[in-house]
């Protein structure tokens, strides 16, 4: 009996690979810090986890409709207006099993077999494989450190055919932490209405951005924009509700209306309880957020401060999440007891084995000669996981 070639083709995630090879040996007692975890290392709020077991005591454990519960779409709509200065009504929401569910959806809902998707890279592990499980065919773009990691209008329309369907786009950015400019945005906009693309923009990180930086969203760039934009958004990085399953789709009326009908031929609706828990979250959004958000601030010029003392390595500024994407290309090539250092994954495994700091390689985010580093963990065990990079990296040199 064969598997499917759906099933054959899609690869294994390795930010989770890494993650679960770091656990197993931390589980065995061996010290290992982590810079490979894609999420807060915060517990989730008290008033969201009690907001959750009220619901459970008040027995809402019953299906809600597909697409989400009727309050938690509102607040939803009126919080990314408010964010965002849009107009979305409650119907243009669907309440999704997390982001990578509202991905899902998004790409069942437009793509045709064979269609093409542009995806700027360093892209997030997840988008090339959820286009080909939708039927598509990933287009990677090149962007480069020296352009701030984002998508050049030239590189888009070069690497476009008539069979483009869609462009996603991911700002604040997983890997890099870039967080795409007005005037990028605004090009994305205009060669998206002239070549007809949809525009799917995953806008996780939202709420996670540092300094003078700000996050501007796709769709309100201009009412063209807005009707062919596709956010994609999440509770999970922003409230440290990642076990929680909560995300969200946002966008044309007629791709909610889509996706609540596949979501009610997959899914049906998350869990009750934890619908009622986010519209807790968003009532009391900026008391949830900010302190996180802060220590998250400071996490970054403590992690960047120390990643630029390494000889070697260069790093861009990152302006939104929770990740720095340094350039390590000045350690490739080298040799370890004999054994060639090619790319960042071999890179990545001698860090784990041998400084026991667990990073993730560029080339599972598309591009190779860097490594992700997370901050998604204590101050002190930053200071401690530089340190480790630091020797280990210098007895290569």
């Amino acid at each position: 009996m064969r598997l499917s070639n759906r099933a054959l083709g899609i690869g294994e995630s390795q930010t989770l690979a890494i993650t679960a090879r770091a656990k197993e040996m931390l589980s065995s007692g061996v010290d290992v810090i982590s810079f490979a975890a894609g999420e807060p290392d915060f517990n989730t709020p008290e008033l969201i986890r009690e907001a959750a077991k009220e619901a459970l005591d008040a027995g809402y454990t019953r299906y809600t409709a597909a697409a989400g519960l009727p309050e938690l779409k509102r607040a939803l709509a009126e919080n990314l207006n408010s964010q965002l200065e849009l107009e979305l009504t409650s119907s243009q929401v669907v309440v999704s099993v997390g982001a990578k569910h509202a991905l899902h959806l998004a790409f069942q809902t437009i793509l045709e077999p064979g269609d093409e998707v542009l995806i700027p890279a360093p892209y997030w592990v997840s988008f090339p494989e959820q286009v080909r499980l939708s039927g598509g065919i990933p287009i990677v773009v090149p962007t480069s450190a020296a352009g701030r990691f984002e998508p050049r209008p030239e590189d888009l329309e070069r690497l476009s055919t008539k069979r483009t369907k869609a462009i996603v786009i991911n700002t604040p950015n997983n890997p890099t932490g870039a967080v795409y400019s007005q005037d990028c945005l605004e090009a994305i906009s205009r060669l998206a209405k002239k070549q007809d693309w949809w525009i799917v923009s995953d806008e996780t990180y939202s709420e996670l951005v540092y300094g003078e930086a700000r996050h501007v969203s796709a769709a309100s760039i201009s009412p063209p924009a807005l009707e062919r934009t596709i956010i994609v958004g999440s509770f999970s990085k922003t409230y440290a509700m990642t076990g929680w399953r909560v995300g969200y789709l946002a966008g044309p009326l007629d791709v909610c209306a889509a996706a609540g009908r596949i979501m009610s031929h997959t899914t049906s609706n998350v869990s009750t309880f934890s619908q009622k828990a986010a519209v807790v979250a968003l009532a009391h959004r900026r008391s949830s957020v900010e302190e996180m958000r802060r220590e998250f601030e400071f996490r970054r010029g403590l992690l960047f401060e120390g990643l630029e003392k390494i000889a070697g390595l260069s790093c861009v500024w990152p302006q939104g999440a929770f990740y720095v994407f340094p350039d390590i290309s000045a350690y490739l090539g080298r040799k370890v007891n004999g054994a060639l250092i090619g790319g960042s994954l071999e890179l990545s495994r001698y860090l784990l084995e041998t400084a026991l700091v667990a990073v993730v390689p560029g080339a599972a985010f598309g591009v190779e000669g860097h490594v992700r580093i997370s901050y998604a963990t204590g101050r002190q065990r930053l200071i401690d996981g530089v340190s480790r990079l630091a020797r280990a990296l210098s007895a290569l040199a």
